[in-house]
């Protein structure tokens, strides 16, 4: 009888050892999700990217260098500001500006909104960081909840979503690379 249950038995192994693969290496709904967003524009990646290298190294001032790449400087607060570099150093709770720099490195890690602006067909998409910041706070996914959270404590987090407006930092580049703005949304 015993030896008569050992091809089953290792039939069943087998089986089971084929379903928990297939359940490991599939990825989850939410993995797809981020998995699907289109890869951005030439240059739109490469602002991104610059200032992502600054913020990661820890100097505020090296933000100097893509506020440096635009024409004009990106909108930074609400009235005319001349030094962003000393605005943000005045904004960030050390003084130094690394506040401000882990909340660059925290929204340029999510996914941006595609915001269509203008009337250039080529260069007329404008990308927003974090895409959270043009999202409907009251219909936010579990997912979403959590990258709201991750940017957010939960009082503020539920604050926006009961106001349904977003109230916190939000970063816009065009898709020719221009850093439009980097401000606290009020």
């Amino acid at each position: 009888m015993i030896s008569s249950l050992k091809p089953r038995l290792g039939r069943t192994a087998v089986l089971v050892l084929a379903v928990l693969l297939l359940v490991h290496l599939t990825p989850s709904p939410a993995l797809e999700r981020r998995g699907d967003a289109k890869p951005l524009p030439a240059p739109v990646a490469e602002m991104r990217e610059a200032i992502l290298a600054a913020a990661r190294s820890g100097r505020i001032e090296e933000l100097k260098v893509p506020l440096d790449w635009n024409e004009l400087k990106p909108e930074i607060a609400a009235t005319n500001v001349d030094d962003p570099i000393a605005y943000w150093k005045k904004l960030s709770g050390d003084g130094e500006g690394r506040e401000i720099l882990a909340v660059l490195v925290n929204i340029l890690e999510m996914r941006p909104a595609e915001l269509p602006l203008g009337r250039d067909l080529e260069n007329n998409i404008i990308y927003v960081w974090p895409y959270l910041a043009e999202a409907k706070l009251d219909q936010l996914t579990p997912a979403e909840e959590v990258d709201l959270l991750r940017l957010v404590p939960p009082e503020q987090a539920k604050a926006m979503r009961a106001a349904k407006t977003w109230t916190w930092w939000r970063l816009a580049i065009g898709a020719d690379g221009t850093w439009h703005s980097f401000r606290k949304q009020e």
